[in-house]
């Protein structure tokens, strides 16, 4: 392998996929009532008063992307790159320090609940991986809790 290919070769290589995933959460209402909230982001305004100012500044959203500032990490916009009905829902990043993708998956637990995880998924070398892997774990794991609280009965104005 002549010099250049090596070189070329060995600082080409793709960083290993890492995946953060949560808990897996119980949310009391059925597994079609929360996909319909969730795939569609627009829901947000109802709940976008809760969000702490101090952790999350700048939320604007429409049905398919969501854009907001963390403090330490700056901007962050998502984008529904796929749904798969009352099943699961994939972004992708626009915006991101990191680019990464995050999965909202849904289970059927019984007729009046469902069960939820969520995974992020980003390439990182080791160096990056030991910097943010608590941080990132702990961030899915508010995530999934934030969401798995949310009232999600239909008749229920706060989403």
């Amino acid at each position: 392998v002549p010099s250049g290919q090596f070189f070329f070769i060995l600082y080409n290589k793709r960083k290993p996929m890492m995946k953060f995933e949560s808990n897996v959460k119980l949310v009391q209402a059925p597994q079609e009532t929360v996909y319909a909230k969730l795939s569609d982001l627009n829901n947000l305004e109802h709940i976008k008063d809760r969000i702490p100012a101090d952790k999350v500044k700048n939320l604007s959203f429409d049905a398919e992307t969501l854009s907001i500032e963390v403090a330490p990490v700056g901007k962050i916009a998502l984008r529904i790159v796929e749904k798969e009905p009352c099943k699961c829902i994939k972004f992708g990043t626009i915006v991101s320090p990191l680019p990464f993708n995050l999965w909202i998956q849904l289970l059927p637990a019984g007729d009046n609940a469902c069960k939820m995880k969520l995974t992020i998924g980003l390439e990182l070398n080791s160096f990056m991986k030991a910097m943010v892997q608590k941080p990132l774990q702990d961030g899915v794991e508010r995530m999934a809790d934030a969401l798995a609280s949310i009232p999600y009965e239909p008749n229920n104005p706060n989403l």
